[in-house]
């Protein structure tokens, strides 16, 4: 009986020993292969060499991203202060112009113009049997046409001036003086009363007015420079038509995208340039500016007095030298505006050299600069230190 029970007990044994090696196996399986399966997020900094490595490479990073900083906010330091500068506008061709007009030009009464008048692409100018044209008359031929592209020019460039904050008008009335800058209308503008143009002591002072539609002004309105102001640095960019009002006395260059009209008695010490339309004249004064340099006296010791054709005049006295030039004040912020008045001066700009907003501050600019120089030398020691390192 035993004998027969043996093999079943034997061959159960062969089994057991069998699934226990197998266990046993996978057991081994399994202890080998864990550490690799699934290594610890932070195993990367367990290598002393590997840290220094991951660390440089911050330091990089850092360094690189603060020299873009800083070169960004340098470039806006310097590009603000060069935005808000404004230049007297070139002419060109048109500078020796006082009427310009794309259809054409009419004139009733006595109508005195001095300088030349310009018609182009049009080619009737009617009306000047009584009046008077102290220049050339041009019409619908090369040099008509190079002059009403040099105006189409200047009413590009006055559009696209911009000044920050922006002096923002709409109704100009009363007693109103107003310093150099950009004013802009976003649809029309009127002006009415006295408005006074201040140059502060400044020849090259220049203002430019930017109506978005159209351009009037009231019945006997009048506009007078003083401190300096000249009429050749003053501008109005009208994006439609400007009419001026019965016995209006007018100063700077109208830039009219169509049209322009002066009404019964009305002067113009500047210009009248119409780019599309018509120009109409009713009995009108218009005379083309021309800018004068700022006068200088000179003492010395030969005892004679002369003046130059640009205004210059020296005098002299035995035994005393000395230069003596108009003074230049940089204009304050304020703005006299009459009661009820509806302009809106916003922070009116000082006068820089040459330009109209206001004096370019390079502090910012400068501070920019300096840390700009900070930054290259950081991302300098860190790339550096990562290559002695590497």
């Amino acid at each position: 009986m035993i004998s027969n029970r043996r093999p079943v007990f034997i061959l159960f044994d062969f089994e057991l020993n069998s699934v226990s090696r197998a266990v046993c196996g996978m057991r081994t399986i399994l202890a080998v292969k864990r550490p690799y399966s699934s290594p610890s997020k932070f195993s990367m900094f367990r290598s002393p060499t590997q840290r220094s490595a991951n660390l440089s490479g911050a330091r990089l990073g850092l360094g690189t991203f603060g020299v873009g900083l800083l070169s960004f906010i340098t470039l806006i330091a310097f590009a603000s202060d060069s935005a808000a500068a404004a230049t007297t506008l070139n002419l060109g061709a048109a500078t020796p112009y006082a009427v310009i007009a794309g259809s054409t030009i009419t004139n009733t009464g006595t109508s005195v113009i001095t300088g030349d008048v310009g018609l182009s692409p049009g080619t009737s100018i009617t009306g000047f049997s009584a009046g008077s044209v102290s220049g050339t008359t041009d019409a619908a031929d090369a040099v008509s046409l190079a002059a009403q592209n040099s105006a189409t020019a200047a009413y590009l460039v006055a559009k696209g001036e911009t000044q920050a904050p922006p002096n923002s008008v709409t109704a100009i009335a009363g007693a109103t003086t107003l310093l150099p800058g950009i004013y802009t209308a976003s649809s029309s503008l009127s002006v009415g009363g006295t408005l006074t143009l201040n140059g502060n002591g400044d020849p090259n002072a220049v203002f430019i007015f930017q109506a978005g539609s159209t351009l009037t002004t009231a019945t006997g309105s009048s506009v007078v420079l003083t401190g300096g102001a000249q009429a050749c640095n003053v501008f109005w960019q009208v994006g439609s038509s400007a009419t001026l009002g019965t016995t209006t006395s007018f100063v700077g260059t109208i830039l009219a995208l169509t049209s322009a009209t002066l009404t019964t008695g009305a002067n113009v010490n500047g210009r009248v340039f119409a780019q599309t339309g018509a120009v109409t004249l009713d009995d009108n004064t218009i005379s083309a500016p021309i800018c004068s340099a700022a006068t200088t006296t000179t003492t010395s010791s030969t005892g004679t007095t002369t003046t130059s054709s640009t205004g210059t005049t020296t005098t002299t006295h035995p035994t005393t030298t000395t230069t003596t030039k108009k003074p230049v004040t940089k204009p304050g912020t304020t703005t006299t505006l009459a009661p009820g008045s509806t302009i809106i001066p916003v922070g009116a700009p000082a006068t820089g050299e040459g330009g109209a907003a206001r004096t370019a501050s390079p502090l910012l600019g400068l501070v920019g600069l300096g840390a700009l120089g900070v930054g290259v030398g950081t991302a300098s020691i860190a790339v550096r230190t990562r290559r002695r390192r590497s």
